[in-house]
């Protein structure tokens, strides 16, 4: 596996790669700005990017949305200190596949295997601070989502990929994968990413 840091300190950059290198990762990049940081993605066909937000001058989702622009499929982790609402919101619009704070390192690579596995990771607080900032929730029947879609959407919700949501339901996972390509069409969404944010967004009770 190959994964590009990006963060414009030097003891991060180095903590992180000795994180990951224990995990046996066997390649990690390191950039401290977004020029770079582009640079090695395309030289080094990099497979995951955990980035910061706010880095020397430069905004962290900015070049995740840079980078997504060169490749819809980045999978791009932001690690950062910061959970403000307007980060969250924009990092999970332009297609970012997770957004972990930095004091939840401990599982890290948990949360990047399951990014590699095709799923999206949001950290509990930030979960938490997405619950509050849109109180006022909505019913499947707003969206005309059925009561098997929504069962699709909350496992998806909760990490699982096709195979295990198929085991969960009892379906095959041809049928997991049929309903959750109709319900990119239905909710006009993109991937599975923003299938777990407008489920948080829109039909999360808490």
């Amino acid at each position: 596996m190959k994964i590009l840091l990006v963060d414009d300190d030097a003891l991060v950059l180095k903590s992180l790669e000795m994180i990951l290198k224990a995990e046996g990762v066997d390649e990690v990049y390191a950039s401290k700005n977004g020029k770079e940081a582009f640079e090695l993605y395309k030289k080094h066909a990099i497979d995951l990017v955990l980035q910061d937000i706010r880095l020397e001058n430069e905004n962290g989702i900015d070049i995740a949305g840079k980078l997504l622009e060169y490749d819809k499929d980045a999978r791009i982790i932001l690690l950062t200190t910061f959970k403000d609402e307007e980060y969250i919101n924009k990092a999970i619009k332009i297609g970012v596949k997770g957004y972990i704070l930095k004091d939840n390192v401990d599982s890290l690579y948990q949360s990047i295997q399951t990014v590699m596995a095709g799923n999206m990771v949001l950290d509990s607080e930030v979960i938490k601070d997405i619950r509050i900032s849109d109180p006022v929730k909505r019913s499947i029947e707003d969206f005309d989502i059925t009561e098997r879609e929504f069962d699709v959407i909350k496992l998806l919700a909760e990490g699982m990929n096709n195979k295990e949501i198929a085991q969960t339901l009892y379906l095959s996972e041809g049928t997991v994968r049929n309903y959750v390509s109709n319900l990119l069409e239905k909710l006009y969404l993109r991937d599975r990413s923003q299938i777990v944010a407008f489920y948080y967004k829109n039909l999360h009770k808490g």
